[in-house]
């Protein structure tokens, strides 16, 4: 596998305005998570950003930006344009998507999500954890991913996501991480695929691929990373990496 690693921004958040640029120790949120690309060490690394105000910044720190149409719907989307215009000869196989409010994302798990691609049944792959509390699992906010994990694997089928508690009865639930990676022909698929019933009844993006019959498998990480979506996370976000730097 030869992978690139693509991180989709955009400024028009509606809880947290302007989130890429928002100050985290010194740092725009979004050069911390390309500092986090940068250290897996996998490949090239580049933010499809859809304003200029975010190149701009990614610029300033040494870092490779791709202005992309600010009408695009979403990351996936913004991504593979980028991609289009980064890699126009298809020299990179396996494409990850890392969101850009993943500031204090473990490093090693960009490397855990490209493992379930050594299997060829699977076209796209994406990383779960452990649920650890009662209100993790009834939050609508964590998106919940039916799987089940065969003894000493690290990676499952992904059968379904929701944002309800799923699967009922006992047992481990699993904590959806939105970090995809996606075999390059899997990826200019599903951005030509059009809106699904079940993605646009639960808002998930990626049930539109299951709903096409393409497969998911999921790796197993220990925990999930934090992510930045209102004021509240972001203070949280300055106090953990703060500490890091001390």
């Amino acid at each position: 596998m030869n992978p690139i690693i693509l991180i989709p921004a955009r400024l028009g958040s509606t809880r947290l305005p302007g989130k890429p640029l928002a100050d985290i120790c010194g740092l725009p949120m979004i050069v911390h998570v390309l500092n986090r690309a940068r250290e897996a060490g996998l490949g090239p690394v580049a933010v499809a950003c859809a304003e200029s105000e975010i190149a701009e910044a990614v610029h300033a720190h040494g870092g490779t930006a791709i202005l992309t149409d600010p009408a695009l719907p979403s990351g996936s989307d913004r991504i593979f344009a980028a991609l289009k215009k980064l890699d126009p000869y298809g020299q990179h196989d396996v494409i990850i998507n890392l969101q850009g409010d993943l500031p204090g994302i473990d490093p090693s798990f960009l490397t855990a999500v490209c493992q379930p691609l050594q299997n060829p049944v699977y076209d796209i792959a994406t990383l779960v954890a452990p649920v650890t509390s009662a209100a993790e699992a009834d939050a609508p906010s964590v998106v919940k991913c039916a799987c089940a994990f065969a003894p000493d694997e690290e990676v499952a089928t992904a059968l379904y996501f929701s944002r309800s508690k799923i699967p009922s009865g006992e047992g481990v639930l699993w904590h959806h991480i939105g970090v995809y990676a996606y075999r390059r022909s899997s990826l200019a698929t599903f951005v030509t695929l059009p809106e699904s019933p079940l993605e646009r009844r639960e808002k998930l993006e990626q049930l539109r691929a299951l709903e096409a019959g393409m497969r998911i498998g999921v790796v197993r990480v220990a925990h999930a990373p934090f992510g930045v979506d209102t004021k509240a996370d972001l203070e949280h976000a300055r106090k953990i990496l703060g500490l890091k730097n001390d």
